[in-house]
Order: structure tokens, then C-alpha cells, then sequence
């Protein structure tokens, strides 16, 4: 689902930690506002606030503001007003835009902001941007704020399953704590789930379809084991571009340390481009018990590997 937003003002500064000055309109490169001192090759290029927060902060503060006081850029009308995700995007005349970093540091009295309005909201409210898109805006232009949906692929492994002599309740469970963790962040979800018999190729072509489909996380539950029927880290390993062994070896020895069967399995994690994939277990509870750990990590590696330093 998407948010009307408006265009409430452009604004630019010749220097950093400055008030902006509104624009007649501005130019969209590929590092930023044109002429701006945030432009350049880095995450943060365009800074994006809500009027919404201009006005509250004056109501309270009994100051009159106009647009660019809080050195945003980009002065809009119509942000969600549950906030926003990083990789959310803003569409607006033509010029795309990327959510990078939520709130910054804030200067103190060495900003030339806080020291002419007294305090700040960019800390708190602000949103930084990298462009995808460049082209002209100016005031009144209207476009659309779009939350980033986090694309999730689920694959049961399993004959017995797949030829309905019972039931598959791990895949299910999966997609039951991904939308618990995703409420929780705020995320949009979305999933694809299959249900395959132990088989090689298969896998295979299921995981190259969720990875050229840009799928953020893929989970695959069951063949983790030694039995003659477990192949899965078989399969994916070779698919990885890089292995992520920390993870299942806490993972392991948590769990194993109570439970030794549990040193037995051989699920793994890892990376191929954008998306991550781990191999899960086939029970219901070793899914609760390795979700529980993988989910703690989870939201930072979807930033790391699309370049965005989330603790900025």
C-alpha cells in the first residue's frame, strides 16, 4: 500500500549543519540535489521531513518555521504516519528515491540549526535518502511514498510430505514467526512457499528462481541431516557466494549443549547476491529454536548487503 505525498518545498545549502533555503524547483542527479551540500557519493544525498514536524515542533515551541528550517531538502506533506522502513521509496515527479538512514546524530550547539531554532527534529524524524532515479522537483509536485515489502521464500524438503502421507507444519511455522518479526519491525511481508520431495535438482532450480526473483531471505526446513535422503547443504552450499558459518555454530552449540542430537545437524547459512538462505531442520521446534536465533540478525544483513550502515 501506498501514501499520497506532496512536494511542500525544495530547499538547498551551500554548507553543511546550515538552514536551507526553498527553492523554485531542483535538479535530481545521481548523488544528490545539485548544488546542495549533501550532495555526493554516499547514503545520505537527499534529506527528506514531514511538515507534519515542522508544525507540531512550531505549535510547541510557540516559533514560527517555514520549510528547510531543519535542513531537510525536501519539505513533504503525507508521510505514513507510523514512520518509515529503510529501502522504503518516494516516487516524485519522475525522481526516485531510497530510504538509507532514519534520524542522525544530533550537533548540539555546534550546528547552526540548534542554534538559531534551539533544538532539532532531524534526529528523531528525518529521512535520508540515496537517489535511484534523477529529474527535476519542485513544490506542489505530487508522487507517492512506497513501503518496502521484505520478500521471504519458504521450501520444504520432504518425500513423505510432498506425497501427502502427512501434513508439512515447519513451512507453516515459518511463515507464522515472519510475520511476527516483520509486525513487530514494521516490515510488509510477502511470501512464496513450495513443498518439494527430496530431490537434488529440484531445490536447485526453486532457490535459483527465489534469487532471481530478489528474494530478501529464503528458508529451506528438512534434509539438514545424515540420513541418505538429506541433501540440502549439498545444494545450497555450492549456490552460496559466501558462507555465513558463525550463525548454525552458535546455533549448534546453544542448543546441542542440552540436547546432543542437535550437534548432528548440518544446516548452514549464506549469501548468493542480496539474499540470504539458511537451512533449517525439519521439525516444528527446531524451526522455533533456530528462527530464534537467526531473526536477531536478520533485518541488519537485508541493510548490509544493499550497503546501508543501519547504526550510522
Amino acid at each position: 500500500m501506498s501514501n499520497s505525498l506532496e512536494i511542500v518545498s525544495v530547499n538547498t545549502s551551500a554548507e553543511k549543519g546550515t538552514i536551507k533555503t526553498p527553492q523554485p524547483s531542483v535538479c535530481v542527479d545521481a548523488l544528490g540535489i545539485q548544488g546542495d551540500a549533501h550532495a555526493g557519493p554516499w547514503h545520505r544525498q537527499v534529506s527528506v521531513l514531514g511538515v507534519e514536524s515542522i508544525e507540531r515542533f512550531a505549535a510547541q515551541s510557540n516559533i514560527a518555521l517555514r520549510p528547510g528550517a531543519f535542513g531537510e531538502n525536501l519539505t513533504v506533506r503525507g508521510l505514513p504516519a507510523n514512520g518509515a522502513v529503510l529501502l522504503d521509496r518516494f516516487a516524485l515527479g519522475g525522481v526516485e528515491l531510497e530510504v538509507t538512514q532514519i534520524g542522525k546524530e544530533c550537533h548540539g550547539a555546534g550546528c547552526a540549526i540548534f542554534h538559531q531554532v534551539g533544538k532539532c527534529v532531524m534526529p528523531a524524524e528525518g529521512l535520508f535518502c540515496r537517489v535511484l532515479q534523477g529529474g527535476q522537483l519542485r513544490p506542489g509536485q505530487r508522487g507517492r511514498y512506497f513501503p518496502r515489502n521484505l520478500r521471504v521464500w519458504i521450501v520444504t524438503l520432504s518425500d513423505r510430505a510432498a506425497a501427502g502421507v502427512y501434513r508439512d507444519r515447519s513451512g507453516p511455522r515459518i511463515v507464522e514467526l515472519m510475520r511476527q518479526f516483520c509486525a513487530e519491525h514494521r516490515w510488509e511481508v510477502e511470501f512464496e512457499t513450495a513443498l518439494l520431495p527430496d530431490d537434488s535438482e529440484q531445490l536447485r532450480l526453486k532457490i535459483a528462481a527465489a534469487a532471481a526473483a530478489n528474494a530478501d531471505a529464503i528458508f529451506t526446513t528438512g534434509g539438514t541431516g545424515v540420513g541418505p535422503r538429506d541433501i540440502t547443504p549439498e545444494v545450497v552450499a555450492p549456490l552460496c557466494e559466501k558462507l555465513i558459518p558463525g550463525i548454525m555454530e552458535n546455533i549448534r552449540l546453544k542448543f546441542g549443549a542440552d540436547h546432543p542430537n542437535a550437534l548432528l545437524s548440518r544446516s548452514i547459512a549464506g549469501v548468493i547476491g542480496r539474499t540470504q538462505i539458511y537451512t533449517l531442520p525439519g521439525s516444528v521446534r527446531a524451526v522455533e529454536q533456530y528462527l530464534g536465533e537467526i531473526l536477531k540478525t536478520l533485518e541488519h544483513l537485508v541493510f548490509t548487503l544493499r550497503g546501508i550502515d543501519a547504526h550510522h
